[in-house]
């Protein structure tokens, strides 16, 4: 057996009455929060993240390709439904459905109340499913054919305000030349949580927009396209690290520009190049709505301040816990090396015993954090005001990847960095350690 190790065994772990045997369980315990606070910081930013940007991608799909305009009114050009891509969607990678939809400003009235919209036009094409889940009461809307239908899904918000239910008859106006006066019928009600777009935006039948704007059924306002892949967002710390990376003067404005796009960009530069229409742009989500996602970056931010934090305060812990055992123990480095034993050797202990505190630490730390994450995940215990986040639950998403690299840096670092105060070893004079005692 490893002579550090066997003092270890020794005089660490059998010795459960000694001040050593106290400070390592003090030890052990700051290190375990710090790792239970990192796992559920982690998985909380990784959760609020998936949540959503799923929501997002829910209610607009991923990439938009609408007209150039350089009108800045709600009313929309038309484009014709008759396009390749549209057709032959399987015609780019990443690709999994693509749709139509129009938009239309209007004033909803009711008896009491009234409210402006923007209203999106959905057609018979479109994926219900990935709506579905927001739907809080009635139904979805029932579209087969090119006939208006004058059928309204309004979100939670604007329902409340407006003060009407499932069922109820809403009048729409629609100012252009003229005020154009529409009856529509409550078929539903949705909620996405998401408060400044729930209270902007009503869902009807693209046939209706088609009509009040005198379209043809074969002209609608843009496509919305579905990606295959939910993972389409680069984690932020990649992209601050190639940032960092080409601040520096590392790499190219090429090799940048590869490597600091998402996946959603890279699907939006291939869709741009391969449709071959002038009058096309193509927009992922992304750059539509940069405020949101700009905000969910701003969360990975404050998750590596918080990781930063508690790996200084586990290792800032262990070192004081180091000093001491080094110091409390003393006379024994004195008898050691009287014995013969090299500055080395008895490093060699302290960084054992340190290692110890470490694996402990972390072990505890895995158990409580991935407990924590495991029960909001079930029973929701911590709420949130939907108004201010966006979910009314703390969303959780346990990554193993992530907890690896919780793990192994915490234990690299903290490591690494205990090795320099168990050079106070090779100051410590035996005789006057023996004389101490």
């Amino acid at each position: 057996m490893n002579l550090s190790f066997y003092i270890l065994k020794r005089t660490g772990l059998s010795d459960k009455g000694s001040f050593s045997n106290f400070i390592m369980r003090i030890s052990i315990t700051a290190v375990a929060l710090s790792v239970t606070v990192m796992i559920v910081t982690t998985s909380m930013v990784s959760g609020f993240q998936k949540e959503i940007s799923s929501k997002m991608f829910g209610f607009w799909g991923h990439i938009h390709i609408v007209p150039f305009s350089v009108s800045q009114s709600l009313q929309e050009e038309a484009v014709s439904i008759d396009q390749d891509f549209y057709n032959n969607p399987a015609m780019f990678s990443g690709v999994k459905h693509i749709q139509v939809t129009a938009n239309k400003g209007a004033i909803i009235k009711t008896d009491e109340e009234f409210e402006g919209v923007i209203l999106k036009g959905v057609g018979s094409d479109y994926d219900w499913s990935r709506l579905q889940e927001f739907i809080i009461d009635g139904e979805m809307l029932e579209i087969s054919g090119t006939k208006p239908t004058y059928d309204i899904l309004l979100s939670k918000s604007t329902a409340t305000r407006l003060k009407v239910k499932v069922g109820d008859k809403i009048i729409l106006s629609f100012i252009e030349n003229s005020v154009r006066l529409r009856p529509y019928h409550v078929v539903g009600i949705f909620n996405t949580s998401l408060e400044e777009f729930d209270k902007n935006h009503a869902i009807i039948n693209i046939a209706d927009i088609q009509k009040l704007n005198g379209w043809s059924s074969d002209e609608v306002g843009g496509f919305e396209v579905i990606a295959a892949d939910e993972k389409l967002l680069q984690p932020y710390w990649k992209y601050f690290m190639w940032t960092t990376i080409y601040n520096l003067g590392l790499i190219s404005d090429e090799t940048y520009y590869i490597k600091s796009r998402d996946k959603l960009d890279e699907i939006a530069d291939e869709l741009y190049y391969k449709i071959e229409n002038p009058e096309l742009n193509v927009l992922s989500i992304k750059s539509l709505q940069p405020n949101i996602f700009d905000w969910l970056n701003l969360q990975s931010v404050n998750e590596a301040i918080i990781l930063l934090l508690m790996v200084i305060v586990s290792v800032i812990n262990m070192i004081t816990a180091l000093l001491i055992l080094i110091l409390d123990r003393t006379h024994m480095i004195g008898i050691l090396k009287t014995l013969g034993a090299d500055n080395w050797s008895i490093r060699k202990l302290f960084v054992w015993n340190a290692a110890f505190i470490i694996g402990l630490g972390i072990l505890a730390g895995n158990i409580f954090g991935i407990g924590l994450c495991l029960l909001q995940e079930h029973f929701g215990f911590i709420q949130l005001p939907e108004e201010s986040y966006y979910v009314k639950v703390a969303p959780v998403h346990l990554s193993a990847s992530w907890i690896m690299l919780v793990n192994l840096g915490t234990l690299l670092v903290c490591s690494l960095v205990l090795i320099l105060p168990t050079y106070l070893v090779t100051k410590i004079s035996p005789i006057k350690a023996i004389r101490f005692s």
